[in-house]
């Protein structure tokens, strides 16, 4: 993992710096709550396109009022960011005063020998910047006064900010495929793995994994610079998103907006990888998440997860009528495309956070369709596979009247949006507007990437 000039806002619980980060990114990114231990992955967004700032959990949350795992985990993400980061930015409480847990925090941070700004948030007016004087002792030097809830000080915070970072360098990355960040969304029902996933994507403990399900409760955004085994470097943007659950189990505002977020990062991915658990198959709940991701016309690949365990199944006798695991593997890909039967055709990859089963070949798949997003079909061979695909199977007759395509144009990209000048729009329907786009797909290579059709009839014209 390569992060460049980050700055990472670190302190005890509830001192305000979810909406810090969310005031300097000005976007609501970070889930902001008055429980203490909310933010618990470290949360990552670009500043102005000139660094990233990390939001990281609340160190020494209470153990009476947090499992002790996660409480730990917590405190594993801060010392990372503290680690990754070009920049401290040691958050305080103003109202409070000085704690004991600030002391203990900032003896933390004077051991990292990193650069470090004391910002005494919740100061809403000159009356209580006296109570900055007291920050002084922590041996950071002058600290900064802040109000996250009116900005007061966030002009002074940004120019000092910018100051410490200094001018932003060039970047030594090899371009995507598109000469940009390719964003790739990890997405699925709790505890299927996702967490896992990103963690041996960046070949560390960034994000928090424990036995519980739903522990990811924000959307969770860095930059990935991945080091392929030819050495090149792939320039991804990933967002680890929390489980996607049944809106009757939404039962707090957390995980309502958890679910939000969840939209959010599916909507802004370039590239969304559907997690299976490989033990479990498809649910109801996968279906749901499916037909949301291609609702909104998000490229989508399968990632059965878990594949190791199916493996072992296999092996001991606990499956039987499979002569090979190809046959097997064969056998549960058709398997999940016949109940995924409304995706764009999408590449279905096996793999093993635990053991690392397939993972450059995810991100290789990734890349592939990302490229495929972006390209430009040739019009004349549109419009001779429409005649093809029409002749082979016509549209169902509709009260004496058929589906006709009579010209077909690319009207856009990312999704591929093609134009059909049709005889009637409303005669268009699912089963038969799937296999034009099915037949689109396989013609040009498509797998995994959305088709739009925009639709321009003649009503009343047969």
């Amino acid at each position: 993992m390569t992060v460049h000039r980050s700055v990472a806002l670190v302190g005890r619980p509830n001192v305000g710096k979810s909406r810090i980060f969310n005031r300097l990114v000005r976007k609501r990114v970070s889930i902001v709550h008055d429980q203490p231990g909310v933010t618990r992955d470290v949360l990552s967004a670009e500043v102005d396109g000139d660094y990233t700032l990390l939001d990281t959990g609340g160190l020494g949350l209470d153990h009476a009022t947090s499992q002790r795992e996660i409480s730990e985990a917590v405190e594993a993400q801060v010392n990372l960011a503290v680690r990754a980061a070009s920049l401290i930015v040691f958050v305080v409480d103003g109202k409070s005063g000085l704690t004991g847990q600030d002391e203990t925090v900032a003896q933390l941070l004077r051991r990292s020998g990193k650069s470090v700004v004391v910002l005494v948030n919740k100061i809403d007016n000159d009356r209580e910047e006296a109570n900055a004087g007291e920050f002084v002792r922590l041996g950071f030097g002058d600290p900064l006064v802040f109000s996250a809830e009116h900005g007061r000080g966030e002009g002074e915070l940004r120019e000092l900010i910018a100051g410490k970072l200094g001018p932003k360098p060039e970047s030594d990355l090899e371009p995507g495929a598109e000469g940009e960040r390719i964003k790739i969304c990890f997405t699925g029902r709790p505890n299927v793995g996702k967490s896992s996933l990103g963690n041996r994507l960046f070949r560390s403990d960034r994000l928090i994994v424990t036995d519980t399900p739903g522990t990811t409760r924000d959307a969770v955004e860095l930059d990935l610079d991945y080091r392929s085994r030819e050495g090149r470097v792939w320039p991804f943007r990933l967002y680890d998103t929390a489980g996607m659950r049944k809106s009757s189990k939404l039962n707090s505002p957390v995980e309502y907006f958890s679910t939000v977020r969840t939209e959010y990062a599916i909507k802004h991915s370039d590239v969304v990888f559907l997690v299976l658990d490989a033990m479990e198959g498809v649910t109801k709940q996968d279906k749901n998440l499916a037909g949301s991701i291609v609702q909104s016309y998000r490229a989508l690949i399968v990632l059965v997860n878990k594949w190791d365990l199916a493996l072992k199944a296999l092996k001991t006798g606990a499956l039987e009528g499979y002569e090979s695991e190809r046959e097997f593997r064969e056998s549960y890909a058709a398997s999940v495309r016949k109940e995924l039967f409304f995706n764009p055709d999408s590449p279905v990859l096996f793999v093993s956070a635990l053991e690392g089963l397939e993972i450059e070949r995810m991100l290789k798949s990734a890349r592939k369709v990302h490229h495929n997003l972006h390209r430009r079909l040739p019009t004349a061979q549109l419009n001779r596979l429409m005649i093809s695909l029409a002749e082979k199977r016509p549209a169902s007759a509709k009260k004496g009247t058929r589906f006709r395509v009579y010209y077909t144009v690319q009207t856009g990209t990312n999704p591929i949006t093609l134009r059909l000048f049709c005889n009637r729009a409303e005669k268009l329907d699912d089963p038969y507007r799937r296999y034009l786009e099915g037949g689109v797909s396989r013609e040009f290579g498509l797998e995994g990437c959305p088709i739009r059709f925009e639709l321009v009839g003649k009503p009343g014209r047969d």
